[in-house]
């Protein structure tokens, strides 16, 4: 079974940048969509980002759309979740999460990782 790792996580002022990594060990997720979530304490959960098996769709929410971008490596069988001008507000735990994709925001984790805690100071 495919185990999750989420790493690049830290503390970053307001308007700098992060690159979170995703990496996959046990098998190869290369078949599948990758999702990233956050979670801010007192919240639930929330979508982030996703991108499909061949990297070649992905889909954003509103509060992070042009400023964050998802990627993947399938020969490193690592996704990344480059994270730019980033605002306090973004600071969460953040998951990683591979599933099935089923359009927009609605995606399942089948797997999930520990999480990486980012924090955005002001």
């Amino acid at each position: 079974q495919v185990q999750l790792e989420e790493s690049g996580g830290g503390l970053v002022q307001a308007g700098g940048s992060l690159r979170l990594s995703c990496a996959a060990s046990g098998t190869t997720f290369s078949s599948s969509a990758v999702a990233w979530f956050r979670l801010a304490p007192g919240t639930e959960r929330l979508f982030v980002a996703v991108i499909n098996w061949a990297g070649s769709s992905t889909f954003y929410s509103d509060s992070v759309k042009g400023r964050f971008i998802v990627s993947r490596d399938n020969a490193k069988n690592t996704v990344y979740l480059q994270m730019n001008s980033l605002k306090p507000e973004d600071s969460a735990v953040y998951y990683c999460a591979t599933g099935t994709w089923y359009g927009g925001t609605k995606c399942d984790g089948k797997v999930w990782g520990q999480g990486t805690r980012v924090t955005v100071s002001s």
